[in-house]
């Protein structure tokens, strides 16, 4: 499983400046945008293109849609801009499926304040944002979905481990090879 930003050694690199530097205070929307994209363009070229061209399924922690929902809706970048260069770190490398997990918001607020709590040592930049930010990015996951249904399949969180567990299995067994 990989995760963005990071996911290669340059990309891990750039995930620390993007999240946990002490230098990052000032860091615009539009250098996030960017530096996010570089870290994206990294992993599909190391690391996703080859897994796919030898047959493997890849798993990622958020790609293609992420940036849509965190720079284009939380940071109020223009959709068309995020949009194009999106499409260019990741050329025709589009993911096959989507599994948007629904939470309520006072929940994805609990959990991210006690992964604050866990990383005292290191501050993540990105989830110091307000909750304006956040009810931003989930706006922005549910248009995303409204707009393709087919690959972005959403389902509830909110329900014990077990169960969602069997609810994404449902979606991601028959598109497994036999």
């Amino acid at each position: 499983m990989l995760r963005e930003p990071g996911g290669t050694p340059i990309g891990e690199e750039i995930r620390h400046t993007l999240k946990h530097s002490a230098a990052n205070h000032a860091m615009t929307p539009e250098t996030e945008l960017l530096l996010m994209n570089a870290s994206r363009a990294q992993l599909v070229r190391e690391v996703i293109r080859p897994a796919l061209a030898a047959g493997e399924i890849v798993l990622c922690d958020r790609f293609y849609d992420s940036t849509t929902a965190y720079q284009g809706y939380g940071r109020q970048l223009d959709l068309g801009i995020v949009k194009g260069i999106i499409d260019y770190a990741v050329g025709q490398t589009r993911p096959h499926l989507t599994l948007l997990l629904l939470i309520p918001q006072e929940v994805s607020e609990r959990r991210r304040l006690a992964r604050q709590a866990t990383l005292p040592f290191m501050r993540d930049r990105i989830e110091e944002a307000d909750r304006d930010f956040f009810e931003r990015v989930a706006q922005g996951y549910l248009a995303i979905a409204a707009a393709e249904p087919e690959r972005v399949r959403s389902l509830s969180a909110g329900h014990n481990v077990p169960q969602l567990h069997e609810e994404i299995w449902c979606v991601v067994e028959p598109l497994l090879p036999r």
